[in-house]
């Protein structure tokens, strides 16, 4: 019979497919869990890593006995699924996926923004359609867009529509040099043709986007979320489209994941849903595993960690 490896034990919230860990090998004793046995593990754990982030199982968890892991990495950007108020108190150190998952979501916001003003969706209905219809377009350079979060995520949405020739603002929590602060939210949606959610959900944060805020933007305005789905009062969004307040909208994320069939946001007019997609290219739970790793190399040798997240807000701290 094989000897456990020495040292301390990695508890892994398993999700297909499971993390390639192979460079821990001797190292360290992986176990593995799910919703139905975390629990019972998280005691005899030094380190959980929140392989499966569209989970809550950990905060359902965390309050119960015994002893706790002293590091929790999440593959994700958010940090909400896990947070509880027990772990929020601990010692414990949340560090997350920050760095992996910026670029590709900006490609896709940006991909979202030329799709809606470039009218291809229709486009592709009139082809299944063998219909041939000529139409004007929207010209995106020159427009104006609010990006709201002004995180690494938000930041890079703000360079990458830049690019395109947008004139961009973005809010923040707090105002600094280059960041609106909330006192200018209102005013800068009123004047935005493009309006990008990319904030983390906070207790500040959570339902902004309801009726007033719709209200809010002008007519030929264009909504997206890519931060979280609790930041969007959906029956608002859904409304406001209708009423033909906004002109479009695309949402990535959702306040319950997947989306059911029977839905009524599947049928909201001018809508694009997407399955919380924005951040996931090819290789990217590669990057996610070497991440970790990296990470577990310096815990390993006493180093400081990286993506340290303040759990009393939430979120990585911005410089």
């Amino acid at each position: 019979m094989t000897a456990p490896p020495p040292g301390p034990t990695l508890l892994v919230l398993d999700a297909e497919p499971p993390p390639r860990l192979g460079r821990l090998t001797g190292r360290v004793r992986i176990e593995h869990a799910d919703a139905s046995t975390l629990a019972e593990r998280l005691p005899y754990a030094d380190v959980l890593l929140v392989w499966d982030f569209t989970s809550h199982a950990v905060r359902d968890a965390w309050p119960g006995a015994g002893p706790r892991p002293r590091w929790v990495h999440t593959a994700s950007a958010g940090v909400d699924h896990l947070m509880c108020p027990e772990l929020t108190a601990s010692d414990t150190v949340v560090t997350n996926a920050r760095g992996i998952f910026e670029q590709p979501v900006a490609e896709y916001v940006t991909a979202l923004v030329l799709a809606m003003a470039k009218d291809l969706p229709r486009t592709w209905e009139l082809q299944r359609e063998r219909e041939w219809r000529h139409r004007d377009t929207l010209r995106v350079a020159g427009t104006r867009a609010c990006v709201v979060g002004s995180g690494p995520i938000g930041r890079t949405i703000a360079r990458t529509l830049k690019a395109l020739d947008v004139t961009v603002s973005v809010v923040g929590r707090v105002p600094r040099t280059g960041i609106h602060g909330p006192a200018d939210l209102d005013r800068l949606l009123a004047r935005a043709d493009w309006v990008i959610a990319a904030a983390p959900l906070t207790e500040q944060t959570e339902g902004m986007f309801d009726t007033r805020r719709f209200g809010v933007m002008q007519p030929s305005a264009r909504f997206v979320n890519v931060g979280r789905g609790q930041l969007v009062v959906e029956e608002a969004l859904a409304d406001a489209l209708r009423k033909r307040w906004i002109a479009g909208a695309a949402l990535d994320v959702f306040q319950q994941e997947p989306l059911t069939p029977d839905s009524p946001l599947w049928q909201v007019p001018g809508l694009l849903v997407s399955p919380h997609m924005s951040g996931d290219t090819v290789g990217w739970t590669d990057e996610l595993a070497a991440q970790f790793i990296e990470l577990y190399d310096r815990w390993e040798a006493g180093k400081p960690l990286l993506n340290v997240v303040d759990k009393g807000r939430g979120y990585v701290p911005g410089h």
